[in-house]
C-alpha cells in the first residue's frame, strides 16, 4: 500500500500539501522514505568560522569566564597598589588618584569587549535558529510516526472488533441450536 505524501500530510497532519513549510513536506517525504531527518549535533558546520569568528568567539569566551573577572580584579587592584606605594615613596605617580588613565583603559577594553561578544552572540544565536529548526523537524517525524502507529492500531483494533462479534454471532447460532425451542 503506498501513499502519497499529500495523503499523508492530509491524513495525518490534516493539512493541504501547499500549506506545509519546506521543512513539514521534508519531513512528510522523508517519514515515506523510511529516511531521518535528524542530525548529528557535534557534526562540523556547514561552512568552517573564519578567524575573526573563531577569535571572537575565544574573546567572548574568556571574558565571560571567572578567570577574566578575578585577573581583571587583580589588575585593578594591582594598579591601586603600586600607585600609592609610588606615591608614598617618591610623592608622585603615574596615573594620580581618580584614575584617570586606568579609566581610559577600561573604557578602550570595554569598547573592544562589547562588539566582539556580540559578534560571537550573533553567530550563536545562528547556530540556536538552526538547532531549533532541526529539532522542530525530527519533533514532526516523531509526531507523524506517533500517528500512524495510532492509525494501524486503530484499524487493527476495529478488525478485531469485527472478528469477535462475528464470533459472538457464531457463538449464538451454536447455543440456539442447541437449547431445545
Amino acid at each position: 500500500m503506498s501513499i502519497t505524501p499529500q495523503e499523508l500530510a492530509k491524513r495525518v497532519l490534516r493539512t493541504e500539501w501547499e500549506h506545509l513549510s519546506k521543512a513539514e513536506r521534508r519531513v512528510v517525504e522523508a517519514v515515506l522514505a523510511r529516511a531521518t531527518v535528524s542530525r548529528n549535533p557535534e557534526a562540523a558546520p556547514a561552512e568552517a568560522p573564519t578567524f575573526g569568528e573563531r577569535l571572537a568567539d575565544q574573546i567572548a569566551k574568556f571574558g565571560g569566564s571567572w578567570t577574566f573577572i578575578l585577573g581583571f580584579l587583580a589588575v585593578l587592584a594591582l594598579w591601586v597598589v603600586l600607585n600609592i606605594i609610588i606615591t608614598a615613596r617618591r610623592g608622585s605617580t603615574f596615573d594620580p588618584y581618580p584614575y584617570i588613565l586606568l579609566n581610559l583603559f577600561l573604557s578602550m577594553l570595554a569598547s573592544l569587549q562589547a562588539p566582539v561578544i556580540m559578534m560571537s552572540q550573533n553567530r550563536q544565536a545562528i547556530k540556536d535558529r538552526s538547532d531549533a529548526a532541526s529539532d522542530y523537524e525530527v519533533n514532526l517525524k516523531a509526531e507523524i510516526e506517533i500517528r500512524r502507529l495510532h492509525e494501524k492500531l486503530d484499524d487493527i483494533r476495529e478488525t478485531r472488533w469485527e472478528e469477535l462479534v462475528q464470533m459472538q454471532r457464531e457463538q449464538i447460532e451454536y447455543l440456539k441450536a442447541l437449547v431445545p425451542k
